[in-house]
């Protein structure tokens, strides 16, 4: 069996604002710069294997203090990339409901099948999600593998793991905060959710969740 930590990157400069960051390749604030820190204290003792990350920008320099940490060269894969939310992107909750009224309450109501005009079909990321994690079951059986990727990829990949209609991703599952652990492990076909959302981040709070997938 495998073992995946999937943890979202740190905190990103769009984070005070909560705008949708999903293709856009933004950086780390400065407190997610710490929460990456915080990671590679954590991924130092953890026993990895082996790193992989999504290949935009915020996600790689999440895993670059683990990959100093643990001397593993991080692998980067597209599959791991965030939801592409289209003509969302960058904008606010407030924003997308003025001028993207009627889309906006499609996709609040379900966002599996109705994205967000010119946005990623979540199946699409399902897909490339899960195999992602069999490739690396494959390479990696019976090892624990850190995979640093993005909110929304998380919440539909275990909806599918886990055999949660992914029509309920926002609702089952309404965030994963920035820096945070979940893991799965993965055995043939079969899966087991070990933990879900642990903070590494001594400053994390625990507060309602957002509604919106920054």
């Amino acid at each position: 069996m495998t073992r995946l930590v999937l943890v979202r990157h740190g905190e990103t400069v769009w984070h005070v604002e909560n705008r949708y960051a999903g293709s856009t390749d933004i950086p780390l604030s400065e407190r997610g710069l710490d929460q990456a820190q915080q990671l590679a204290k954590w991924a130092a003792g953890a026993d990895l294997a082996a790193i992989w990350v999504s290949p935009l920008r915020r996600a790689r320099e999440t895993a670059a203090p683990s990959e100093t940490a643990t001397g593993i060269r991080a692998r980067v894969d597209s599959r791991l990339r965030e939801l592409d939310f289209g003509r969302g992107e960058g904008l606010t909750n407030m924003e997308i409901r003025r001028s993207l009224p009627e889309a906006f309450a499609a996709y609040q109501a379900d966002p599996a099948s109705h994205p967000l005009p010119g946005g990623e079909e979540p199946q699409a990321v399902v897909q490339r999600a899960i195999e992602c994690f069999n490739e690396i079951e494959r390479v990696h059986s019976h090892e624990r593998v850190l995979v640093v990727t993005h909110n929304t990829l998380i919440r539909v990949a275990l909806c599918e793991l886990l055999g949660i209609p992914l029509s309920r991703y926002r609702t089952v599952f309404p965030s994963i905060d920035n820096g945070a652990l979940s893991e799965i492990r993965l055995h043939q076909g079969r899966s087991a959710l070990l933990k879900f959302n642990v903070p590494l981040d001594s400053k994390a709070e625990h507060t309602e969740a957002d509604e919106l997938d920054v």
